[in-house]
């Protein structure tokens, strides 16, 4: 393929049509790290969303493979280069980032890079992003290059190619941000709507069960037959109230799992607990098929509370949430490389970390749930439901 001025035009088109069709935040992300790396022959990419504490909310990569990255360790902060595009929302082309006085090194694990091109993503004056690529690729038949090493580096032509890219970038990822915020207050008002609706019924009928049973306790040695009358329009309004509850929770099933299913919900969840927590949270899912309403709610649920341990209790660097076909039905894992601790230990305490719940929603949907864990090993639960 020629690298002429159409195969150049259409090559921007096809990465901003693809940054246009995602909604989730880091989707968006992958999308415009994938983008660039192709579009300017880039052996890396990588994008930072900042976060307020010196570090990056998000970090995502692209030509790094899955056991480099997990070897690298934890997100860098915002030092060396990369702090001074953050700070200083300008271009950064360096023919050899290792000679940059800023340079500060790496992990040992990171892959070496010499050439780099960096640039912030802006919206209006905020800095919500940057966008680094490193080790430019020549394309096969080009005349070499005049540098030792044989690299061309970065033009001036990438550098404004970029910059198309990432104005369109910050256009993608803010419409993505708020699409998500629009998302999260629509569930937030009507979980407030469902709770105001929940409360007036239950409380209307309580107060009518609390005067019948007062009603029957005076009756009951004057007028034992009225008194019996009484207690039998007890029953009837505890059922009411048990209808009322059992419909109001029903309603309450989060509407993402209706529209998207399970395995959408969950993705969606998880990308934004990997945003929020220093922690990095990952998500992946082979073959499942939609299971019956109230299995896909137990294991959402199950997930949260799984979730929640790992990430305020555990200490743990990396959760890694996997979701499975097994059979009609599906297994879901939710692995942490936190302190652990001793399950006997914790029941003897009468501490429970959630696990009788987690083990009631599986057992209530025809499930099981099992929890590995020691001191130091992290922590398994693994739940599995029958499917329908």
């Amino acid at each position: 393929m020629s690298n002429g001025p159409r195969s150049g035009l259409y090559a921007v088109s096809s990465a901003l049509l693809a940054m246009s069709r995602h909604l989730e935040v880091r989707d968006v992300l992958k999308t415009i790290v994938a983008s660039a790396r192709e579009l300017l022959d880039a052996q890396y990419a990588a994008l930072g969303v900042p976060d307020d504490h010196g570090g990056f909310a998000q970090f995502v990569v692209d030509g790094v493979s899955d056991a480099q990255w997990k070897a690298i360790g934890p997100l860098p902060r915002q030092h060396g280069i990369l702090a001074a595009m953050l700070r200083e929302a300008r271009p950064e082309r360096l023919a050899d980032v290792r000679k940059d006085p800023r340079f500060e090194g790496w992990p040992a694990a990171h892959p070496d890079m010499s050439d780099f091109l960096g640039l912030p993503i802006r919206d209006g004056d905020e800095i919500i992003g940057a966008l680094f690529l490193a080790n430019k690729l020549r394309p096969e038949g080009a005349a070499p290059c005049a540098e030792e090493d044989g690299r061309c580096g970065f033009t001036e032509d990438d550098e404004e190619l970029l910059t198309i890219l990432a104005q369109h970038a910050a256009i993608a990822l803010t419409n993505a941000r708020l699409y998500e915020r629009s998302r999260e207050l629509t569930i937030a008002e009507e979980r407030s709507r469902l709770a105001h609706e929940l409360h007036d019924a239950v409380s209307q009928k309580l107060f009518s069960l609390r005067l019948t049973a007062q009603a029957a306790a005076t009756l009951v040695d004057r007028d034992p037959s009225r008194a019996k009358g009484e207690l039998q329009h007890v029953a009837a309004l505890a059922a009411e109230a048990t209808e009322e509850l059992r419909a109001a929770v029903v309603e309450l099933r989060p509407a993402a799992l209706d529209e998207d299913g399970l395995v959408a919900t969950l993705r969606t969840q998880i990308q934004v607990l990997d945003r929020a927590h220093s922690a990095r949270v990952t998500f992946s899912s082979h073959g499942v098929r939609a299971l019956p309403a109230s299995q896909e709610e137990a294991v959402l649920r199950v997930s949260q509370e799984a979730l929640h341990n790992a990430l305020r209790h555990s200490g743990a660097a990396q959760v890694d949430v996997t979701l499975d076909r097994r059979g009609p039905g599906a297994v879901l894992h939710v692995r942490d490389d936190g302190g652990g601790f001793d399950p006997t230990a914790i029941r003897s305490a009468g501490r429970h970390l959630g696990l009788v719940s987690m083990r009631d929603r599986a057992s209530g949907v025809g499930g099981t749930l099992t929890v590995e864990s020691a001191p130091g090993k992290g922590t398994v639960i693994e739940m599995e439901v029958p499917g329908g």
